[in-house]
């Protein structure tokens, strides 16, 4: 298993820090262009609830830059648009953005969270332009390959448009991260190891995996409809036991970006066992070395 801190250690000789910003965009599954409240599971601060708020760029960056250096010496920074859809909106905006963001000599690359539809042809241009400034990754929800829990969850589009996206990144040569979600509502066991059968099966494979547990939210519509009709959720060890499964399952070359997420604590509803980090981690991590 390739663990990205150890990747960007190799790459550049010591730790790289990621800071948490916004670009003010929205997504159209929350503007009425496909539909309003965004994903089932998504709150209202997208999935970037620890972002910095969205103010001039030169702003963000000493804020985050700050908040990590209360903590560490850090030199080298990934700059990480995640909330919402960073490709959607204002093109000429927001080039001027990530260009502005790239030139600071502390950044090193460019990470953007966005959809696979909304990836059009002068997105795919501006991505370009912005890779050969410096690397830029491109971040795809996929969450899931089977199409009644992305309806379930209003995900928005089908499989065939994530393929088309990713497919548009790879040619272009840009890095591309998926993130998939596991015990989304009425999802088996196999059913989520179909989803990493799936990203394994990808070729070009995925650069980079982002895995996670569900974590319901307060505010959200996924979180309403838990609080009214409880459904399954994963424990700690069958959670860790999946990871470790993906893992062995995903190619040696595709970097683990993530094996466990965050969520605001005064937000979360269940599971109660995500709120320990360390626990997980360890779990985790025990269940990797019974091999």
């Amino acid at each position: 298993m390739r663990r990205l801190s150890e990747v960007l250690r190799e790459t550049y000789g010591e730790k790289v820090y990621k800071l948490s910003l916004s670009s003010g965009c929205t997504c159209p599954n929350r503007d009425g262009t496909l539909g309003f409240g965004g994903c089932t599971f998504c709150s209202e601060g997208g999935s970037g609830d620890f972002a910095a708020a969205c103010a001039p760029i030169d702003a963000q960056l000493a804020e985050a830059k700050a908040r990590i250096r209360r903590k560490t010496d850090a030199k080298r920074f990934i700059a990480y648009f995640q909330s919402y859809t960073n490709t959607y909106g204002d093109l000429d905006r927001l080039e001027a953005l990530y260009t502005e963001t790239l030139r600071h000599e502390e950044i090193e690359i460019l990470s953007l969270g966005t959809r696979p539809d909304c990836l059009g042809g002068d997105v795919l241009a501006m991505l370009q332009r912005l890779n050969a400034i410096k690397p830029v990754w491109i971040e795809l929800g996929l969450q899931t390959i089977h199409e009644r829990t992305a309806k379930a969850v209003h995900r928005g589009y089908d499989l065939a448009s994530f393929e088309r996206g990713y497919h548009a990144l790879k040619a272009l040569g840009l890095t591309v991260i998926v993130h998939v979600i596991f015990s989304l509502p009425c999802e088996t066991k196999e059913d989520m190891l179909d989803t990493v059968r799936y990203l394994a099966a990808l070729d070009p494979a995925p650069d980079g995996v982002k895995l996670q547990m569900l974590h319901v939210l307060r505010g959200t519509q996924l979180g309403a409809q838990y609080e009214t009709a409880p459904f399954p959720l994963l424990g700690l060890e069958e959670y860790a036991e999946l990871i470790a499964e993906s893992v062995r399952i995903l190619p040696e070359e595709t970097v683990i970006h993530r094996l466990t997420g965050d969520a605001p604590g005064s937000l979360l509803i269940a599971p109660e066992w995500t709120r320990n980090k360390k626990r997980v981690l360890n779990a985790i991590q025990r269940e990797i070395q019974k091999v």
